[in-house]
């Protein structure tokens, strides 16, 4: 992306596609196709004891993901590289979808005017998007929650806490009176009773 003064940054990241949690980002000020195998071994910090076959890394066919930097990391990382739109019919849309949010909702709100403004903001977005925005499709966890299972009696507390609001609004809704038009109580004048 361009900073204000015309010159550029590259962000780069490494999402888990399960629950959407960023393990590893950068932003530099050049292009630099290595970058990719260094965050390849640090979102691997975040991984279990496991087989190549369990993990699989989605990218696309650039070169900052096809480079001898990278195949020398997954030489020596539990992870098998898959290629979006190659070896498999369907796109590495899960880290897109975190680009347009980081852009549209929070980078374009700022003056971006230097590299150090930039990794600030990147960093502020990635830490809320890992622990604080709830993500609908996981019913209000967050990808932290997901990711490290933490919060298995949130979607009950957000059931009851939907329950409770919509009762509480009701009930604030039915005590309301505006004083031109009859309280939901008040009888009819002739209606039956009298």
């Amino acid at each position: 992306m361009r900073l204000v003064d015309g010159t550029r940054v590259y962000l780069q990241a490494i999402i888990d596609n399960c629950s959407r949690k960023i393990l590893a980002f950068r932003v530099s000020p050049s292009f630099d196709a290595s970058a990719t195998a260094r965050l390849l071994t640090e979102a691997a910090h975040f991984l279990r004891e496991t087989s190549a076959d369990d993990v699989q890394l989605f990218a696309d066919a650039g070169v900052e993901n096809l480079n001898a930097s990278v195949d020398a990391a997954l030489d020596v990382l539990p992870i098998r590289r898959v290629l979006a739109q190659v070896d498999v019919t369907f796109s590495n849309s899960m880290i897109e979808s975190f680009w347009r949010s980081l852009k549209h909702r929070w980078l374009f709100l700022h003056e971006l005017d230097s590299l150090a403004a930039v990794t600030r903001l990147v960093a502020f977005y990635a830490q809320q998007h890992n622990e604080v925005i709830p993500h609908s499709a996981f019913r209000g966890h967050t990808p932290d929650e997901m990711f490290f299972g933490t919060a298995a009696e949130l979607v009950a507390g957000l059931d009851e806490r939907r329950r409770r609001a919509r009762h509480d609004r009701i009930e604030a809704n039915r005590s309301a009176r505006c004083g031109v038009c009859p309280h939901v109580d008040a009888r009819p004048p002739g209606g039956a009773g009298e």
